[in-house]
């Protein structure tokens, strides 16, 4: 099983209605739901990880990841509130307003031997779910106890909104990386933690510090990648006409994820022989599995049979 753990939401999207005023309609999405819900559409056996809510949205979001097949085996249900997202475009680029005080999704907690990692392929943590406590200390500690017995998978997918204390969080967010085999940001989230684009320096860091894969997706420009025996890799994006972007590096970490597995490179001794050939395959695959997304309006990822 493929897993993701980390925050479960409702986005309200923007949109105009009959008699030309702003309004919005409700969707379901989260980061990492959206991976899991990305990974399952594309065949895989995939699980979220983390607490829904037993109100209304709450049960939209159940009934969502089960007609994605998405396992909520790992799922907590609680009576506490589901987290709400407001989204407004500048620049193509989606922005968000996030209401998160006392949610399910925030303060949900982490009981150390309830995964059995031997048995999980990979596992998936990221996004909003990383920058406040008591959630985010419960997620690292179950990276921690992930990290040697599964692959760990690691996207910061930054909200600046949500981040008060920025150098806490960049600190935060390392320690993250610093139990992570694959390491993957784009680079809006790179510019808002390290400042500037000096990817390579920093790829080189992050590999001499245990990880095996670095990523950095660039939206339209195609994504760069550092592997410690493959070297730097670079793949292109798709040409397409965007819809939005919602999801869309989202898509591409559990399309990754699953061009990994399919071939046998998820493991991470497997990871670490990987050929610049393979790596380049499963990047491809996820560019592709984006620029889907992209097309059309909100985080929805495409099933297998939309890629024939």
């Amino acid at each position: 099983m493929l897993l993701s753990c980390g925050d479960a939401l409702i986005d309200f999207v923007p949109v105009k209605t009959a008699d030309g005023r702003d309004g919005y309609v409700p969707a379901v999405g989260g980061s990492c739901l959206n991976i899991a819900v990305a990974m399952s559409r594309l065949g895989a056996k995939a699980g979220l990880v983390g607490g829904v809510s037993n109100d209304m949205f709450g049960a939209m979001i159940a009934d969502h990841l089960t007609a994605s097949n998405v396992s909520l085996e790992y799922v907590r249900r609680t009576n506490l509130e589901t987290t709400l997202a407001f989204v407004r475009f500048i620049n193509n680029e989606p922005h968000y307003a996030f209401y998160d005080e006392t949610t399910a999704a925030r303060l949900w907690s982490y009981q150390s031997g309830s995964i059995p990692f031997a048995k999980v392929s990979a596992v998936h943590v990221g996004s909003t779910t990383l920058i406040n406590d008591p959630v985010a200390s419960q997620t690292l500690t179950m990276a921690r106890e992930a990290k040697g017995q599964t692959t760990v998978s690691f996207d910061p997918n930054c909200r600046p909104s949500l981040v008060s204390d920025k150098p806490g969080y960049v600190a935060r967010m390392e320690e993250f990386a610093a139990n992570a085999d694959i390491i993957r940001m784009s680079d809006m989230d790179f510019d808002f933690m390290f400042g500037g684009n000096d990817f390579d320096a920093k790829a080189a860091a992050y590999l001499a510090g245990g990880a095996e894969l670095v990523i950095v997706t660039r939206g339209g420009s195609g994504v760069i990648a550092w592997h410690k025996q493959a070297g730097r890799l670079e793949v292109t994006a798709p040409k397409i006409t965007v819809a939005d972007t919602i999801g869309a590096g989202d898509t591409f970490q559990g399309s990754f994820l699953v061009a990994l597995e399919e071939r046998g490179l998820i493991a991470r001794a497997a990871l670490a022989t990987a050929t610049a050939e393979q790596l380049t395959e499963a990047l491809a695959f996820g560019t592709r599995c984006a620029a889907i997304t992209c097309s059309r309006a909100g985080a929805n990822p495409p099933w297998r049979h939309e890629l024939a």
